[in-house]
């Protein structure tokens, strides 16, 4: 079975983030997971409960959608929750993180062809509760090549060793889910990460991190999991006042559905 080598694990280790070019599975199966994944995003699976999205903009109904987004995917498509690819993918997450890691499929991002916007530069845990401590990692895994043309990610190194950095919703427009840093000077020497199909990259839960527009004739598709070790109380307190002030079309259909 496919392992990191001791020279990757370092480097995540040390800079926040890794690029394992070699793909985690074999053609058939990025092929299965592809077509689920169409007609996940062409049935916008997930819609009404909040779970399909537009990431970058105010999503509204009747609206084309510039980086659509489904949380849960397995939820809808469940043949995501199995196959080569979870193993693999399973035993490289041990590496990093210990015997006790395991890995879910977290959310789908589609960039399409020649209008998918931008992922601004942001931290993962800029989105998430916290009043938690975390040490997870985020594993993204195109379903096609993923070149700078069409959004692959760049990382700034080291930043996994920052504090959460100010965010803001997109543009500043409270209708919008999606994120962005507010302090782009604190990103230095950032590195691109090219892939093939079922390539993936691991980056930690504080790693600063992009993807471009999409600008190809060919749609951007990445699949994203989730690893890592338990959470725990924040030793403090602190707020995402970003968060806070959110009014999203998203939100709104999540607690009508609830």
């Amino acid at each position: 079975m496919q392992r990191l080598t001791e020279e990757q694990v370092l480097f995540f280790h040390l800079n926040g983030f890794v690029s394992v070019p070699t793909p985690v599975t074999d053609d058939a199966e990025i092929a299965r997971m592809r077509d689920a994944y169409d007609r996940m995003f062409e049935q916008r699976a997930g819609r009404e409960s909040g779970d399909q999205f537009d990431l970058a903009g105010a999503d509204e109904d009747g609206e084309t959608a510039s980086l659509p987004q489904i949380l849960n995917p397995a939820k809808y498509a469940p043949e995501l929750n199995e196959g080569k690819y979870l193993d693999v993918l399973k035993g490289m997450c041990q590496q990093l993180f210990g015997p006790e890691a395991s890995v879910h499929v977290a959310h789908a991002i589609f960039k399409p062809a020649g209008h998918g916007a931008a992922t601004p530069w942001h931290q993962d845990e800029a989105y998430w509760d916290p009043n938690y401590q975390y040490q997870n990692a985020s594993i993204w895994m195109p379903l096609q090549e993923a070149s700078i043309e069409n959004g692959c990610l760049w990382f700034a190194p080291g930043s996994h060793e920052w504090e959460i950095t100010p965010h803001q919703p997109i543009g500043g427009d409270v209708r919008i889910h999606g994120l962005e840093m507010t302090r782009l000077d604190l990103v230095e020497n950032a590195v691109a990460c090219p892939l093939p199909a079922g390539g993936v990259t691991f980056h930690r839960n504080r790693t600063a991190h992009y993807a471009g527009p999409n600008k190809t004739n060919t749609p951007r598709r990445a699949l994203i999991l989730g690893t890592g070790r338990g959470n725990h109380p924040y030793p403090g307190t602190r707020s995402f006042p970003w968060n806070e002030v959110k009014q999203t079309a998203r939100d709104e259909r999540a607690r009508a559905a609830s």
